[in-house]
């Protein structure tokens, strides 16, 4: 018996003549890229391709966006002297650091974290114009502006890291460099120096709202697309009609966990949950070394983590035994044990027996004997 399958690949629907989409308002700038049709993009999505409405701000959105792209590329570039091959091979591990402490809030050379706040400038301004894209382009299709303002919560995370939470600290040396290991290791130093960030409770609440996220979209989709033999994945037009695939999906739901969302509640849900991820993070960022030092002692404190007692009792003397043999070594220098000077024993005055010398292990002994004077 044949079924239908629909994990892997879908069925491509479209008309002889690519659609241009609904007419807009005439202005300078018009929709651009002639529409066309390909089939392989067909396979994850729409195969048709075009039209595109840039406009002055998705333009100069654009142009800021090469210039911060081209900056920190070319400081990358130089900073292996410009040999192409160690660009390549060393680029995971490239940075632009921001300036040091010592600048404050400060404008510093562009050798010292100039090029960093430069080319932070112009990526704000581009992300900030893409936003601005994206908030006309709803409002000028009559669309809602959910997607907009889910994309500005991802934006107040971004500011958080590499404005607001610098300026509230007074130096620009707080924020995260631009690279890819290179803010990895940044995000775990910066959680080692103020004691870690999984007892911060909005770390705990971005965490449980991105795996939430991923659940939330996971039953969805792979309720669509179980129910789409059925048309169920025109859901408005479904949701008041009897025995369609929206009402068999409900009922998966209900009979399984005695609950359903609806087919509208569900994509509030999904957004709720992706729109806190990092507006949450946001928050914990903000309140890490403004409000909060050390986020372990804060939940010791307020009886989120136990605190943990000493295991181990040094003592000032025993500190000195577990010191040892090289610590008169040079700390830029492979340790090199120390060998005790040799030791004189001399007899008592009415005793005949020669002074010896004593040599420790790993001394040059000594051939010779030295005889007390007479």
């Amino acid at each position: 018996m044949l079924e239908y399958q629909n994990l892997f690949n879908r069925v491509q629907v479209h008309t002889t003549v690519p659609d241009p989409g609904v007419p807009i308002e005439q202005s300078n700038w018009v929709r651009q890229l002639p529409p066309s049709f390909n089939r392989l993009l067909g396979i994850i999505g729409d195969a048709q391709i075009g039209p595109i409405y840039l406009g002055f701000t998705g333009v100069a959105s654009l142009v800021f966006g090469f210039l911060a792209f081209e900056i920190i590329g070319l400081n990358m570039w130089a900073s292996v002297g410009w040999d192409p091959v160690q660009f390549i091979r060393q680029l995971p591990w490239l940075a632009l650091e921001p300036p040091s402490p010592a600048y404050g809030l400060s404008l510093p050379p562009l050798q010292k974290g100039g090029w960093w706040l430069m080319a932070g400038f112009f990526l704000t301004v581009s992300i900030m114009l893409w936003w601005v894209r994206v908030y006309r382009r709803a409002r000028a299709l009559g669309l809602g502006t959910h997607l907009a303002w889910a994309f500005a919560s991802a934006i107040f995370l971004y500011l958080t890291l590499g404005f607001i939470r610098p300026v509230l600290m007074g130096s620009w040396g707080e924020a995260v460099p631009f690279g890819i290991f290179p803010h990895l290791d940044w995000t775990a130093a910066f959680s080692i120096r103020y004691g870690n960030l999984f007892y911060n409770p909005f770390h705990m609440l971005s965490i449980a709202f991105l795996y939430g996220s991923t659940l939330l979209f996971a039953m969805h989709g792979a309720t669509i697309l179980a129910t789409s033999r059925l048309g169920a994945e025109r859901e408005i037009e479904q949701i008041t009609d009897r025995g369609t695939g929206a009402e068999r999906a409900q009922l998966f739901w209900r009979w399984t966990m005695g609950w359903n969302a609806t087919m509208e509640s569900i994509h509030r849900w999904c957004w709720w949950f992706a729109f806190l991820v990092t507006f949450t993070g946001a928050i914990g960022i903000l309140l890490t070394g403004t409000v909060v030092d050390n986020w372990y002692l804060w939940a010791v404190k307020h009886g989120v983590a136990p605190s943990y007692p000493a295991t181990i009792n040094i003592t000032p003397e025993k500190m000195q035994d577990l010191r040892g043999q090289y610590q008169g070594a040079s700390p830029q220098a492979f340790p090199v044990p120390v060998v005790p000077a040799p030791r004189i024993v001399v007899p008592p005055a009415d005793s005949t027996a020669p002074v010896q010398l004593l040599v420790p292990a790993g001394a040059a002994p000594r051939t010779d004997s030295v005889r007390k004077n007479p």
